[in-house]
């Protein structure tokens, strides 16, 4: 049951990778949660955090397509590398705006902006490299792991972030975020290179472009898209999170980091027993049913007015969600060629990461017309309809079986047997 742990032993470059995740993880928890409060200290208004997520979505999505055509084209390790410096780059700004006796509000909208958009294609260019870190019958174990650094960088950042912001000051958030871009950038020095194979491609718009046609008549590969921005759009309410915090639950910056870690702390229990994952071969059926239990927490959520159990409705989503995002992601990455994982490690990143910008925008507006919990309920429920929707359009996806998947090229689809095999 035990979280597998073989693709850490088998890969030096992959430990390296994975060092520098959990380092850069926890620190960019610490701006994630800074920015919200500190637009909710200035505007007192959840509208305004919901449009500071949705200001960081055409960043979001622009760099981290155009990462993913770079990281076809170019070194891969060189791309990380340079990440590291822009995103601490983007918190050191930040930091010295924090640090001013009336901070504005635009450098909030502008450099979250920015640094949500350098994420992305950080995140998409640590997705590109796992497969080739590791066989192909350890990734679904690296997916897990992933998801592992992930959940602990989710609990413990915003944990010590609303610790951080309440004790000491919202600068010094930002400032331990710039320290841990340090040390994921020393992780990844000493990784070998990481060229793309067969020579790459050409990096620019054609380059975007022929990745996203890639998808075209591949419907079990577009419905990991699809459901992840159902769930995200639908069922993620963080942009509330300020306001129920201190509104609902009558807490102050810690009450607010700790709504932040739950889901993160139902993740990291969901990731540490996730050794039975690789035995799962109705692996698009799991991802139906893991979304449907994520609505239904979420709803959950939204109706209780006590913060232990809103903890724990939360706490349980993150299991499920982290069992989502396995799934997709190893139905995603082993189904490409190396030439294309790149690419569509953008647009998956973009995906994943700009459906809660777009989820920001809607529980604000909705929780502006009505109130939080009817927001938070109503999303709920709309994320497991949709779930139904998808699984009864898309019957490919959830009959996808591992046993018998293809991997995808621009001539078709092969068995995965004869597809590529790295470690």
């Amino acid at each position: 049951m035990l979280a597998d742990l073989t693709p850490l032993r088998e890969s030096r470059d992959y430990r390296l990778l994975f060092s520098g995740q959990v380092a850069s993880y926890i620190g960019r928890q610490f701006t994630v949660v800074a920015i919200p409060i500190q637009v909710f200290k200035i505007t007192h208004s959840s509208l305004d955090v919901g449009l500071v997520g949705l200001a960081s979505l055409g960043p979001l999505i622009v760099f981290s397509l155009a990462g993913g055509a770079m990281s076809d084209a170019f070194d891969r390790r060189k791309l990380l590398l340079i990440n590291q410096v822009l995103l601490a780059a983007t918190s050191v700004v930040l930091a010295l705006n924090a640090s001013l006796k009336h901070p504005a509000l635009w450098p909030l909208f502008v450099f979250g902006s920015l640094s949500a958009g350098f994420a992305g294609a950080d995140m998409q260019t640590r997705n590109a490299i796992t497969p080739r870190l590791v066989s192909r019958q350890a990734f679904p174990a690296a997916a897990a792991l992933g998801q592992l650094v992930w959940q602990v960088g989710m609990i413990v950042g915003p944990v010590l972030a609303g610790l951080v912001i309440a004790q000491v000051s919202l600068a010094t958030a930002y400032w331990i975020d710039v320290s841990t871009f340090v040390v994921a950038f020393a992780a990844a020095i000493p990784m070998h290179a990481l060229p793309p194979e067969g020579g790459g491609t050409r990096a620019g718009l054609q380059s975007v472009l022929e990745g996203l046609r890639f998808l075209k008549g591949k419907q079990v590969l577009v419905s990991t898209f699809t459901i992840d921005i159902n769930a995200m759009v639908f069922g993620m309410p963080s942009a509330l999170f300020p306001q129920l915090g201190t509104q609902v639950f009558g807490g102050g910056a810690q009450t607010v980091g700790l709504l932040y870690a739950a889901p993160g702390a139902g993740a990291l229990i969901g990731a540490l027993f996730s050794g039975w994952v690789p035995r799962v071969r109705r692996q698009g059926r799991a991802v139906i049913i893991a979304v449907m239990l994520w609505g239904a927490a979420i709803a959950a959520f939204g109706v209780v007015t006590w913060l232990p159990a809103a903890l724990v409705f939360l706490a349980a989503a993150g299991a499920a969600d982290v069992v989502s995002a396995v799934f997709r992601n190893t139905i995603l990455q082993l189904s490409l060629p190396d030439a294309f994982r790149g690419r569509l490690s953008g647009v998956h990143i973009a995906v994943v990461a700009g459906g809660p910008r777009l989820g920001d925008a809607e529980a604000g507006a909705i929780a502006a017309l009505a109130t939080p919990q009817i927001s938070v309920v109503s999303g709920g429920l709309a994320c497991i309809a949709g779930a139904l929707v998808i699984a009864r359009l898309v019957p490919a996806f959830t009959r996808y079986d591992s046993r018998d998947a293809l991997v995808y090229s621009a001539d078709g689809p092969i068995p995965a047997a004869k597809g590529e095999v790295h470690g």
